[in-house]
């Protein structure tokens, strides 16, 4: 690994990335395989600090193309998930509506988050990450430097920082007072294990991808994911009054309190609630406002959710991944003069990233709007 470091890597001053997540991790190994050092500073104690997501399909336009320039896309073919990419969608009888077999050849292979986030994490030397680093605030010192302050009296100074630490940004306050809000829309968390043993009918009607059951305002939606596991969001366009009136530390009183809004639902579906055999975890969605942009600021920008947090539509690691992939290329070419490098990076960022979050709102309108799930079934076949 050391070969692929240039000789002088040692007189340059490390680019500072907060947070080591996808989008982080992808930044840092980037810049590694350009001769550029970096620390990433992340908040949990661990890799195995806590749950890493469910799938993601990641895709050749984007995900992949940041994977080629970190040099990762043997490491990447070893874990695809295949066949993952099924997909079936049904009615809340359970009756099957579409069938989209398995497609090796779509450009959009599924991986696991924690997989992935694995492979960057052995393509770093470990010196590369401080964990446990949790932001307390960050701010500037003058014109170009900056000074991040952890929960642990900790600082750091940095004339390069790099924001990588998702929805709730401490980095970004350094470029703009606006902040995530609520969309309207709550994700329920579930998991089973031991599917095909446990709940067999449950786990035929999965299948071996992913399964739709939607309607107006709620549904679910269910990923087969390696070691037997089936892994769900239960979706509810419900206010934060509703959501917050659940007590969800009592799993049982939210299971009943979820299942009451799916009354006559075919029990292999809400099977996927019920039989849950983990806790009961609710993922309120937030967005940044629609074309939300900063002025350039010397010294400091963002990737990832950091930079462009919008509902989930398939996109989210994605636009992280070649946002970082394009900023360390743009930083290993013009190392020197890190403020044009950004101007550059963010002229492109934006743009694509604003037309990935209309499209975001248009993914969630197709799940869950009045035309639920017709919409959705046309959008399988090609017809929207």
């Amino acid at each position: 690994m050391m070969s692929e470091l240039n000789k002088d890597v040692e007189v340059k001053e490390p680019v500072t990335i907060i947070g080591g997540g996808i989008g982080g991790l992808t930044l840092a190994r980037v810049l590694y395989v350009n001769g550029i050092p970096s620390k990433v500073y992340e908040a949990d104690a661990s890799p195995e600090a806590r749950t890493q997501g469910g799938q993601l399909d990641i895709h050749e336009y984007n995900g992949q193309v940041a994977l080629e320039k970190a040099n990762l896309m043997d490491e990447f073919n070893s874990i695809i998930h295949e066949g993952a990419d099924a997909a079936r969608i049904v009615d809340e009888n359970g009756e099957l509506l579409l069938d989209v077999p398995a497609d090796e050849d779509n450009g959009r292979p599924e991986v696991l988050r924690g997989d992935l986030r694995q492979i960057l994490l052995n393509s770093l030397p470990d010196e590369t990450i401080e964990w446990n680093k949790k932001v307390d605030h960050v701010e500037e010192i003058q014109n170009g430097q900056y000074r991040v302050v952890f929960r642990d009296d900790s600082e750091v100074t940095t004339s390069k920082l790099i924001g990588a630490d998702g929805a709730w940004s401490k980095v970004r306050k350094l470029l703009t007072d606006v902040t995530p809000d609520y969309v309207g829309t709550t994700f329920i968390e579930t998991y089973l294990h031991d599917v095909d043993n446990k709940y067999p009918e449950t786990a035929k009607l999965v299948g071996q991808g992913a399964m739709y059951a939607l309607a107006p305002g709620k549904g679910f939606v269910a990923h087969r994911e390696t070691n037997n596991i089936i892994h769900t969001y239960i979706e509810m366009n419900r206010d934060l009054e509703w959501i917050d009136s659940i007590d969800f530390s009592n799993k049982q009183e939210a299971i009943d309190t979820i299942k009451a809004e799916f009354k006559g639902w075919s029990p292999e579906i809400t099977a996927l609630l019920t039989e849950a055999d983990s806790d009961i975890v609710a993922r309120k969605i937030n967005a940044l406002p629609d074309k939300h942009r900063w002025e350039p600021k010397s010294g400091v920008t963002l990737i990832g959710d950091a930079a462009h947090l919008m509902a989930p539509s398939g996109e989210g690691a994605n636009l992280a991944m070649l946002d970082a992939a394009e900023l360390a290329e743009g930083i290993a070419k013009n190392y020197d003069n890190i403020d044009e490098v950004i101007k550059e990076y963010e002229s492109r960022m934006f743009p694509r990233s604003e037309e990935e979050q209309q499209e975001s709102h248009e993914i969630l309108d197709i799940c869950l709007g009045q035309d639920s799930p017709d919409r959705f079934v046309k959008l399988f076949k090609g017809e929207l």
